[in-house]
């Protein structure tokens, strides 16, 4: 039996009533559970992290370069005049000195040359010798004792020119130095372009090499270089510049420098090739360390520590020396970076600094300058 409208309301309510009551406590223990303010999130965490103030360094350039070593002094002999070889007074690898006699040619026809030019000599100065003795008599003329100086003049030159042609049967030492082999030997018959041997002084060894026109306005007189010998490669040796070409190749773009070094202990030759290292100090850069540069899909960066927050800061990876990175990057001089705990940093990040490294020193003629890299490379 269907009960009256008038009734419904009064069986209806109580249930409604129940749920109202059981959803009071959840209601209010949701809101026991929720922050006072709902539009502020929790506080974020400083990251603790080691930084360093960034310091400059300047970028250095290495030049290698293939240069060829010459004597200070080098001649190659030849004989004066042809002639029959009669003695050979030295031997390869000789030290000679300036003037010493190294061939002798058959001289007998200079010889009796210049005993003729003496007697030629002392008849003109006894005919001269006579004519001023009558002089003040009047029976010579004034032009007869003019001739009478004039022939003995004449035969003094004679005499002069008999014992050069003399002494050019010996071949002579231009300078001091050592002598190289010779194909001469006695009895051998040479001319004038028979190379007799080479005559070097190697205590000071010249060193050409070709250079980088980028390089020129820094190969000045007396700057020191370092030179290796491919032959003896665990030694170097100290060299400084001793003049440069005056003019660039417009094909090669290089030129021409001349270095000087001592040959101490005789060591050096001439002819032998050197490898040239040139460390050239170019611009300034900022140095910072390597563990502080992160990779990334779009290529190296760091962290800058500006009023506590971690600012990430893209570079370009100029050159590596003793641990250090030389970057090209916008950061003053003084910059605080994050030195070590970068890795645990976003950009924006807050950071707590727990010690500061002092900056290291750097040699500034370290040797070298690492391969460049740029922004987009995937890894170190």
């Amino acid at each position: 039996m269907p009960l009256p409208s008038d009734t419904l309301p009064s069986v209806l309510m109580p249930p409604l009533l129940f749920l109202r009551i059981a959803a009071l406590p959840i209601a209010l223990a949701l809101t026991a559970c929720a922050p006072d303010d709902v539009g502020e999130p929790p506080a974020e965490e400083a990251v603790t992290v080691t930084a360093q103030p960034v310091i400059y360094r300047p970028e250095q350039r290495e030049v290698e370069a293939i240069g060829t070593a010459r004597a200070q002094d080098s001649a190659e002999i030849y004989p004066e005049t042809d002639g029959r070889v009669t003695a050979v007074l030295f031997q390869g690898g000789d030290y000679v000195r300036s003037g010493d006699p190294l061939i002798r040619l058959d001289s007998r026809e200079e010889t009796l040359a210049v005993e003729l030019a003496k007697n030629a000599v002392r008849e003109a100065e006894q005919l001269l010798g006579r004519y001023r003795r009558i002089e003040d008599t009047g029976a010579l003329s004034e032009s007869q004792i003019e001739q009478g100086e004039t022939a003995l003049v004449s035969a003094q030159i004679q005499l002069r020119q008999a014992r050069l042609a003399l002494a050019n049967r010996t071949v002579r030492a231009p300078f001091s130095g050592n002598i190289g082999f010779t194909e001469v030997d006695v009895g051998d018959r040479i001319t004038t372009s028979t190379l007799i041997a080479q005559l070097d002084r190697r205590s000071v060894l010249f060193v050409d090499f070709q250079a980088p026109e980028s390089v020129y306005n820094a190969m000045t007189p007396g700057r020191a270089i370092s030179i290796t010998p491919y032959s003896m490669p665990q030694r170097t040796f100290e060299a400084e510049v001793r003049d440069r070409n005056t003019t660039i190749s417009s094909e090669e773009r290089t030129f021409t420098v001349r270095a000087r070094v001592p040959n101490t202990g005789d060591a050096l030759r001439p002819g032998m090739s050197f490898r040239i290292n040139l460390d050239l100090a170019g611009r300034e850069l900022p140095a910072v360390p390597e563990e502080a540069i992160i990779w990334g899909s779009d290529g190296a960066h760091l962290f800058r520590v500006v009023d506590g927050t971690a600012r990430r800061l893209p570079l370009t990876i100029v050159a590596r020396r003793e641990g250090l990175a030389l970057v090209d990057a916008q950061l003053p001089r003084g910059a605080t970076i994050i030195a070590k705990g970068a890795q645990k940093v976003r950009d924006g990040s807050k950071v707590e600094i727990v010690e500061t490294q002092s900056a290291p020193t750097v040699r500034a003629n370290k040797e070298g300058a690492a391969a460049r890299s740029g922004r987009g490379r995937a890894g170190p």
